[in-house]
């Protein structure tokens, strides 16, 4: 059977440290995914949130949600690096291409050209519908 904890305020164990779960729901990620952008299909490592990914092409992807976000203005970002021991690149929304089911993702080397990248970690901040 289901039950409902309706609080309006968190502490911790000892009674102190307060928080309204107004700030803890609208402040935590609604979505993330860690992936390899390398491996066909731009392969979840891990996700919360994330039922697939999507690889389109060079540093071109979307992570598809379980749950809908209410709308697409939500924020999100993106960590990358190539591989092991390698250099940074620089992810960025992939315009055009995110909604409230999905995010897209761009990654670019620092001459700005796309390019996948084996390690490439991204959450999302929002409302869920």
């Amino acid at each position: 059977m289901a039950s409902e904890l309706r609080v309006n305020t968190l502490k911790d164990a000892a009674g102190n440290n307060s928080v309204a779960t107004s700030f803890v729901a609208g402040g935590s990620a609604k979505a993330w995914v860690n992936f390899d952008g390398t491996a066909s299909g731009a392969a979840a490592r891990d996700s919360f949130n994330v039922a697939s990914m999507t690889d389109n092409g060079t540093g071109q992807y979307t992570a598809n949600f379980s749950s809908s976000m209410i709308n697409d203005d939500f924020a999100h970002n993106v960590t990358a690096r190539l591989t092991t021991g390698s250099g940074a690149v620089f992810g960025s929304i992939r315009e055009g291409s995110y909604s409230t089911s999905a995010m897209g993702i761009y990654i670019f080397l620092p001459d700005d050209n796309l390019s996948d990248a084996a390690y490439i970690a991204t959450s999302l901040q929002g409302d869920l519908a």
